[in-house]
Formats: C-alpha cells, sequence, structure tokens
C-alpha cells in the first residue's frame, strides 16, 4: 500500500513522539502460554497424536500485550490491573519488569488465579509448527467488587497525569462501563481514552474511540455482515451512536480497516503487507495500543488508523503473541512511501 511523501512525513513525526508519552492502561491482564511439541506417532489408547514437549513459553496476553506493545514502541505505560499469585501472574510480572514497565499498581491476588490461555502447537522437527488445541484457565468468579474498587482507586490517581488511557476489558472483570466513565471524568480533556472491549462493547459510552472488530461489531447486534459494505457502515454508525464515540475503527482481517467519525464518509484503509498471514494471536492489542499512542501523540483518527493498520499487518506476520517495536513500525511506513 503506497502512501503520500507527507503522509509519509506525518507518520514518521508522530512516531517520534512516541516516547514522549504516558499511557495508562485498565484492565484484564492475561498470561498466554505456548506449549510445542514435535509429533513422535498415534496413540494406541485412542486415535490421537502423541507430541514430545520440547518447549513452554509464557508471554502477556490480552491488555498485558496491549501494555507490552506500548512500551515496545517507546511509550511509557502504566499498567492497572490484577494478577494471581501463581506462575502466570510472576511470567506476567517478570516480562513487564524486563521491558522496564512500572508495576506497582498491578495488584497480586492469591484468591485470584491469572488467567492463563494455553495453546498447544505441534509440528516435525523440519516442519512448521501448527495449533492443535487452546485450553483456557479462567478464575471461577470474575474480580471482586473490592478487589475492582480497588483498581479503579488506582487508575483515578493516575487519569490525570496520562496523555491516554487505554481501557482494555476481556470479561474477566477488572474495568467496568462505571470505570471507564469515571477515568473519562478524570481524564484531561485532550487525553483520548480508547476501549478494547470482547464481550459488553455497547454498554461503554462517552468515550473517545473503540477499535472492534467486525465478528464484534455482527455480534452486539446480532447480524451477519460479509462482504455487506452497506450492512457494515449502518451497524458501525449505529454503535457510533448508541456510544457516542467520536470515532470507531472496525478492523476487517483480509479487508483492512474501516473508520467512522460522526460526519464524515467512511475511511476505508487496506490491508498492510502480506494477506497471507502467519498468526493473528493478539494483533487486535497492536491495533488498540498504536491507535491509542498515536491519539496520544496528536494524531488524527485517520493518521492514527494508518499507523495502527502498518502495525497490524507487521505482527500477524509473526508467530504466537508478538509485539511491534518502533523501528519495526518505522520502516513499515518507509517501505510504504512512493
Amino acid at each position: 500500500m503506497a502512501i503520500s511523501v507527507s503522509i509519509t512525513r506525518r507518520c514518521l513525526e508522530l512516531i517520534g513522539l512516541f516516547s514522549a508519552r504516558t499511557v495508562v492502561l485498565v484492565g484484564d491482564l492475561v498470561a498466554d502460554e505456548f506449549i510445542f511439541g514435535e509429533i513422535s506417532r498415534v496413540s494406541r489408547e485412542a486415535p490421537v497424536l502423541i507430541l514430545k514437549q520440547r518447549q513452554t513459553q509464557v508471554v502477556p496476553g490480552g491488555g498485558a500485550n496491549a501494555a507490552c506493545n506500548l512500551a515496545d514502541l517507546g511509550a511509557r505505560v502504566i499498567p492497572v490491573g490484577m494478577v494471581g499469585d501463581d506462575p502466570g501472574g510472576r511470567a506476567l510480572l517478570e516480562c513487564f519488569r524486563g521491558r522496564g514497565v512500572d508495576t506497582r499498581h498491578i495488584a497480586v491476588a492469591p484468591e485470584f488465579p491469572t488467567v492463563t490461555k494455553t495453546r498447544i502447537l505441534a509440528g516435525t522437527i523440519h516442519g512448521p509448527r501448527q495449533q492443535v488445541l487452546r485450553i483456557d484457565r479462567e478464575p471461577p468468579q470474575p474480580v471482586s467488587r473490592a478487589r475492582r474498587a480497588g483498581i479503579e482507586r488506582r487508575a483515578l490517581r493516575l487519569a490525570p497525569r496520562a496523555d491516554a488511557i487505554l481501557i482494555a476489558d476481556y470479561g474477566y472483570g477488572a474495568v467496568t462501563p462505571a470505570t471507564a466513565r469515571a477515568l473519562r471524568a478524570a481524564a484531561r480533556p485532550a487525553a483520548p481514552v480508547t476501549l478494547d472491549s470482547r464481550y459488553d462493547l455497547i454498554q461503554y459510552s462517552g468515550l473517545t474511540a473503540a477499535t472492534p472488530n467486525e465478528p464484534e461489531l455482527e455480534e452486539a447486534f446480532h447480524i451477519r455482515i460479509g462482504a455487506n459494505t452497506r450492512r457494515l457502515e449502518e451497524a458501525a454508525r449505529r454503535m457510533l451512536r448508541k456510544m457516542r464515540l467520536r470515532a470507531l475503527l472496525v478492523t476487517r482481517g483480509r479487508d483492512g480497516m474501516a473508520l467512522f467519525e460522526p460526519g464524515k464518509r467512511p475511511g476505508y484503509v487496506p490491508i498492510s503487507g502480506s494477506d497471507q498471514v502467519i498468526d493473528v494471536t493478539g494483533a487486535g492489542d497492536t491495533v488498540i495500543a498504536v491507535f491509542t499512542l498515536a491519539l496520544a501523540a496528536g494524531a488524527t483518527f485517520e493518521e492514527a488508523a494508518r499507523l495502527s493498520n502498518f502495525a497490524g499487518g507487521i505482527v500477524v506476520m509473526k508467530r504466537g503473541t508478538a509485539t511491534v517495536t518502533r523501528e519495526e513500525l518505522r520502516q513499515a511506513v518507509e517501505s510504504a512511501a512512493p
């Protein structure tokens, strides 16, 4: 996707401003575990493959992945949330500290197991690895009211200092629409407050922007969009009004992105890079991170969408839950210049 010289310069200018921005991220912190194994044979007990486990890796997922993306892009990110006193929680804290991320506002709760999503990947010695199974270990109950109140208090203290606030709601109870409204009120007027909500999207209102994918938009209104752009636009306009947003960025997989703003024509951004993706795990976390950081740096919604589109094109070419660095983003912008 070629872009003009002026857009290239502006995108590079915005990337250069990333390191001067502080983003407070509030929400659900997830551990993504990857177990890699080689196929040895078929079991005699049942018609299933036997894998020889070769490697186990735990990386940040969910809101924690968005936080790591922000850190790798050069921003000062302050995550606010909760983890369990268990291997998953300790791994997340270690990953944050390795990136120089402040972990003082992450509560460690012995009664709350860290949300852990285990993906088992199988392959041969010389062949590619394929995901064959995912196991989700989730708390039996959402975050307690008392713990959520503690998360909200810490976030509200930090909000006035933030250049942007990112709300990552994966349905585990660390953040609610009421918390989001309080954060919007406590934030500086010019600071964008963005939302990535997996299940309760339309319960939020009055924020700056949201970045749902197309299936989430379909689920919110119980419709099927498919290739029908008119239906996409109708649903997006309806969501804009219902949520009282200034912008809605809908990610559409190999069809790129669609940006909606009140009173403006839709902006369609074609996919960046190849449509033969390797792994989409965590791509939405990268998109919301770059979109939020670009807005914090002074980007228009269109400029932020372009940058997040470049970032999405980079991260889907990496295996597993991955992040995008500032240098990778800069190179992608430069390579798209005429």
